[in-house]
């Protein structure tokens, strides 16, 4: 077969893109190393439950194009991420709000919970933050940092907050209003029967293989001969280093490892989707009841311990570590992307930064855009 495009990873970039190519007559491969399409987005069907097999995914965005292009492959609930945190026995409101200060100290009011946090940062006399720790403590005071961030941070980056760069908490929201709604997009919601709906929707119609890597694939092809498929352009969206076989050095990533448990006869383990353990002596970071996200009722629940762990080669890479020394290092590698004629890098992996489900569809939505131009 003679293919447009040989698409590198069926997640949410890879199909979408895969889906708008094909509605401009181009042919599309779809390859993926996991056995299942949907990427980290993928949710499964377990005792009648949605659950999302990667941790939380909340669609949130701002974007009408976005919005208005997602409605036509789901039809979502009017699920809001209120998320809850625990520290000790106490349990907190998240995003930092009125709640969450009234917990703390008892106040009532906005000026009352802005004096009690402005008299807390001053009295700590912080110049300019040499660390995570400095930079979140003249942000919020002692109170907050203690209870609601520095044991979290440091199980989710695996060292003390003192040796973490202040660069990594730029800004912590801080609402003075009574709102548990941790997003402030106008467009928020969980699709109804999961994520991987629509990816099936999405890719309806393009061939996909399985259980495959690129470079195995391309071992596989090769082995063909004069049946071998060919490709005008690759579309990769696995991780830029291992692409160019690490010569710079490897990206680093923080990875995470799941423990799901199906409790039976348990119709509600905690009464909301998302439970911070804000605590570093729990291992875990969070727990996530999956029954949550569609208002479930059915009589059994399922929920997600999850834990971060530091990344190594062959792990399942989550978050990249946009520090100095990786941000440069990056910048290696994409100087030697931008020498690929026929390669094109998208997606988290594929361009080593953090995205959010709606800038994933918009930057997709984008690079097809500009393929259909170009061709």
């Amino acid at each position: 077969m003679k293919y447009d495009y040989l698409i590198v990873g069926a997640g949410l970039f890879g199909a979408v893109f895969a889906a708008e190519m094909r509605k401009k007559g181009k042919t599309c491969l779809v390859i993926d190393r996991r056995e299942h399409i949907a990427g980290n987005i993928y949710t499964q069907d377990v005792a009648g439950i949605q659950v999302h097999k990667y941790g939380a995914h909340i669609f949130h965005t701002s974007d009408k194009r976005v919005w208005d292009y997602i409605q036509q492959y789901a039809e979502f609930n009017h699920y809001i991420n209120s998320p809850v945190a625990i520290y000790g026995d106490e349990l907190y409101n998240m995003p930092f709000n009125m709640n969450t200060f009234n917990k703390l100290w008892g106040v009532k009011t906005p000026a009352q919970a802005k004096a009690k946090i402005a008299e807390q940062i001053a009295e700590l006399q912080i110049g300019e933050p040499k660390n995570l720790e400095e930079q979140a403590l003249s942000l919020v005071g002692p109170d907050v940092y203690a209870r609601l961030i520095k044991g979290y941070t440091e199980k989710q980056w695996g060292r003390d907050c003192k040796d973490l760069p202040a660069f990594i908490i730029k800004r912590l929201p801080l609402r003075f209003v009574y709102d548990n709604n941790y997003f402030t997009d106008p467009y928020q919601g969980i699709p109804k029967g999961g994520y991987t709906r629509i990816v099936e929707k999405l890719l309806e119609g393009i061939p996909v293989r399985l259980g495959i890597s690129y470079r195995d694939f391309l071992k596989a092809n090769e082995a063909k001969g004069e049946e071998a498929d060919s490709f005008a352009k690759v579309l990769y969206t696995g991780m830029i280093d291992e692409y160019f076989e690490y010569c710079f050095g490897e990206l680093q990533y923080r990875s995470l490892r799941f423990e799901e448990e199906l409790i039976a006869g348990c119709d509600n383990y905690q009464g909301n989707a998302v439970v911070n353990y804000t605590e570093r002596q729990v291992p875990y970071t969070r727990i996530i009841e999956h029954k949550h996200f569609e208002f479930g009722t059915q009589p059994d629940t399922v929920i997600t311990r999850e834990y971060p762990v530091e990344w190594k080669r062959g792990d399942e890479p989550y978050y990249p570590v946009n520090d100095e020394r990786n941000n440069a290092l990056y910048a290696k590698y994409a100087q030697l992307a931008a020498g690929e004629q026929h390669i094109l890098f998208g997606g988290r992996l594929g361009q080593y930064r953090y995205y959010d489900m709606d800038k994933v569809i918009a930057a997709a939505l984008d690079m097809a855009a500009a393929e259909t131009k170009t061709a």
